[in-house]
């Protein structure tokens, strides 16, 4: 069940076709997810609550070492998608390669568009894209508290030798 959720561009778009002619509500989102947490399934819950299938685009480990430094990923892509196909409200990731997720928006072009409230609505990739043909572009606010940068700072913290 889990890798069936787990898909390739080619392989979403026509699960994407099929269930659009189903009239279902298709909710994008997308991130780096690395060590995940409290505030991630809270935002994640209010994504799939806005529609009726949930995507997850995943950056692959090169897109978040480029986005958050050297020593990130913590967790490798791969193991990042099973834990993300695991979580029930999460129908289906797909992992991309690019910095932003915005040639993978123009593929499924999502009902609706959603981003942590931390985004400023004119920096959200692929919003013209998706405001271009109706859809929505939604922002949710995270659980006070939750970032896995403060994650890793705390760990290195109280285990600075990392044994």
């Amino acid at each position: 069940m889990i890798k069936e959720k787990i898909k390739k561009r080619t392989a979403l778009i026509k699960e994407v076709e099929h269930l659009r002619k189903k009239g279902k509500k298709i909710v994008f989102t997308n991130g780096c997810f690395d060590i995940l947490h409290a505030g991630h399934i809270q935002y994640l819950k209010k994504a799939k609550s806005l529609g009726n299938i949930l995507i997850v685009g995943l950056n692959n480990d090169n897109s978040v070492r480029k986005i958050k430094g050297a020593g990130r990923p913590i967790v490798r892509e791969k193991d990042r998608a099973k834990i993300l196909a695991a979580l029930e409200m999460i129908d289906f990731v797909v992992i991309f390669n690019e910095e932003t997720p915005e040639n993978l928006i123009k593929i499924i072009k999502p009902d609706i568009l959603v981003k942590g409230a931390d985004w400023k609505i004119k920096d959200i990739k692929g919003k013209n894209f998706v405001s271009s043909y109706g859809g929505q572009i939604k922002r949710i606010s995270f659980k006070k508290g939750y970032s896995t940068s403060k994650i890793i700072s705390l760990i290195k913290r109280v285990n600075p030798n990392g044994a």
